[in-house]
């Protein structure tokens, strides 16, 4: 009796293992009743335990609906509690051509000499309430369903900020269809209120597979971008646009000839799909009041403080070297430097900045600043420390630190007193000039009075004059200059543009197109800042136009902007602009238009 339960129970487990294990060939729809103007998706599935030796895999006729698409095929495998299973999918874009009630008939598929079929579907076409959606080309395909298959997500990484901490935007293209060519830029982003980092990003887009409400889509990434919100407020980031190119198979002929001179080799065409990202909210706080120390100058992020002297003993007239640097993660490019307090006895120069960023994900890296001070007297002194504050938004608090102080041991350096000098000057001199006495004066003649009448005499008196006017004038505008910092930027807009293509010359020769194309945006951008007075961080492509629109600058200087920012940006997404005719045209494109901006924008200053 035990023997026979025992023997059941081995016949019920080889039966579960035989139904869990058995292959099957399923055809399937999202719903049996379609509109005639509605797509939609038949999927014919081959699933169990092993998909591999899949052949001959013959579709139903689809008398009755138009293929769109298809077939296009999809697999996934799964492990479920050790068990393994598999699935392939034929999967076919239809349309009907008239109203009523069809029948799919079975799709069938060959696997190691057992020929599976599928179900047959039945399907009704109802009259669609809704105006067909505008068709793209003769595909038939209309942009609503090339919209639904191809799009651009912008996602951040945090929606809620405080001002000054960075937010990362990630542009990303999902795409279940073929792209014929390179993509092209609309419109780029405007982040307006922010203070922009763009992030490291691949030359060439790689592409992945996510699936997406069972759907399964090709992701590249585009583009990420830093944000430091620059005010408080809901700021907004404006959509990213490209145009796509898509691939899609031609729709076959609807009479009867059409139909059977139908293009027998599947040839596709190709639509511009104008693909465009979502819009990006982001809520921004104010830092808060409470607890900010007086120290405090803007930083936000997470910092450390270091100082360095390169010597405590030294003599007087001999040079010191303090050198302190700020590191950590925040927006390194607007950093301020605590700054330098030295006690009477110092003179103290310009201190020397420099600056290592990283790009790779959140903005991080080191700003140094190296001070320069001589000591004049004899004594002790002391270099107090200097502090630096910041803002810590995931602390949601303000920290203070503190760099070390110095103690500096000035000695008297080497001294020699100015009649000293004079004595040891005569001595040598009359070790050259030792003469005898005279004892004849044959060859003395009295010098002539000099006469004030001469043109020489005049010229002598007024050359020094005259420089002396021309010094005062040129210290007297760069005093004035020095006081106003928009109207130095101003003035040096040129030159600093003239800089930046130079050196994106010199990287064009070189062939380092990234670097090159790189530089001719600082070029164009810090120009347009400088010249229109438009602080970096609130500066835009859009809101320099408008400045440039205000002073009736033509518009197609204005349209050559924008033409060669967007140039810049779509170096990315075209990898063939490397080439040096390229480089050189888009070098003298900026080159012009900097120079028709400055001719014009001078010429109205004259003219006023």
């Amino acid at each position: 009796m035990k023997l026979n339960w025992l023997n059941i129970f081995f016949c019920i487990i080889l039966l579960l293992s035989t139904v869990i294990n058995a292959q099957e060939f399923t055809a399937s729809v999202r719903s049996t009743t379609v509109a005639d103007n509605e797509r939609f998706e038949v999927s014919f599935t081959f699933s169990g335990k092993n998909i591999n030796n899949l052949s001959q895999f013959k579709p139903p006729a689809f008398n009755n609906f138009m293929i769109l698409s298809g077939p296009n095929q999809s697999s996934s495998i799964q492990f479920i509690n050790g068990v393994q299973s598999a699935s392939l999918s034929y999967n076919y874009i239809l349309q009907a051509k008239s109203l009523g009630s069809f029948t799919i008939g079975s799709a069938s598929i060959v696997q190691d000499g057992t020929t599976y079929e599928t179900n047959s579907l039945n399907i009704k076409v109802v009259k669609g309430t809704d105006k067909p959606a505008q068709q793209t080309g003769d595909s038939g395909i209309t942009q609503k369903e090339i919209a639904e298959n191809v799009f651009i997500k912008a996602t951040v990484d945090k929606s809620k900020v405080y001002q000054g901490e960075q937010i990362t935007v990630t542009y990303k293209l999902y795409t279940r269809l073929n792209i014929a060519s390179q993509m092209s830029i609309n419109k780029l982003p405007q982040y307006q209120g922010f203070w922009i980092e763009e992030l490291e990003t691949p030359t060439n887009i790689d592409f992945k597979i996510e699936v997406i409400d069972g759907k399964k889509f090709r992701v590249g990434l585009l583009k990420r971008v830093a944000l430091f919100p620059s005010q408080s407020g809901k700021l907004e980031v404006t959509p990213f646009e490209l145009t796509i190119p898509i691939q899609v198979q031609k729709k076959r002929g609807t009479n009867l000839g059409d139909d059977f001179f139908g293009d027998p080799f599947g040839r596709s065409e190709t639509i511009e799909f104008t693909a465009k990202s979502n819009l990006v909210r982001i809520d921004v706080s104010d830092l808060p009041q409470e607890g900010k120390p007086d120290s405090f100058k803007g930083a936000v992020g997470n910092y450390s403080l270091k100082s360095d002297l390169n010597r405590t003993i030294t003599k007087t007239n001999e040079p010191l070297t303090l050198t302190v640097s700020v590191s950590g993660k925040g927006n390194i490019k607007l950093l301020e430097l605590p700054e330098l307090n030295l006690p009477a006895g110092f003179e103290k120069y310009d201190p020397k900045t420099s600056e290592k960023i990283s790009r790779a994900g959140t903005i991080s890296g080191t700003k140094t600043a190296e001070y320069l001070f001589v000591p004049r007297a004899v004594g002790v002194r002391e270099i107090p420390a200097m502090e630096f504050s910041f803002f810590d938004p995931s602390q949601k608090k303000y920290n203070t630190l503190k760099s070390n102080s110095f103690t500096i041991n000035i000695e008297q350096g080497e001294i020699i007193p100015e009649n000293e000098l004079i004595a040891k000057e005569n001595i040598r001199q009359l070790g050259e000039d030792i003469r005898f006495i005279k004892t004849s004066y044959g060859d003395i003649s009295k010098k002539a009075e000099y006469d004030l009448t001469r043109t020489g005499f005049w010229i002598a008196g007024a050359v020094p004059l005259l420089a002396l006017a021309l010094l005062v004038g040129w210290k007297r505008r760069s005093d004035k200059l020095a006081g106003n910092v928009t109207l130095l930027r101003y003035q040096k807009a040129q030159k600093v543009a003239k800089s930046r293509l130079k050196n994106a010359d010199k990287l064009m020769s070189e062939n380092n197109y990234k670097e090159f194309y790189n530089e001719l945006s600082l070029a164009l951008f810090g120009y347009l800042e400088d010249k229109l007075h438009i602080p970096k961080a609130e500066f835009t492509v859009e809101r320099a136009s408008d400045e440039l629109r205000k002073r009736n600058v033509p518009k197609d200087l204005i349209s050559g902007i924008k033409k060669s920012a967007e140039k810049c940006e779509f170096v990315r997404f075209a990898p063939g602009a490397e080439k040096s005719a390229a480089m050189k045209e888009m070098y003298d494109e900026l080159a012009d238009v900097i120079i028709g901006i400055e001719k014009n924008i001078l010429g109205k200053r004259h003219a006023a």
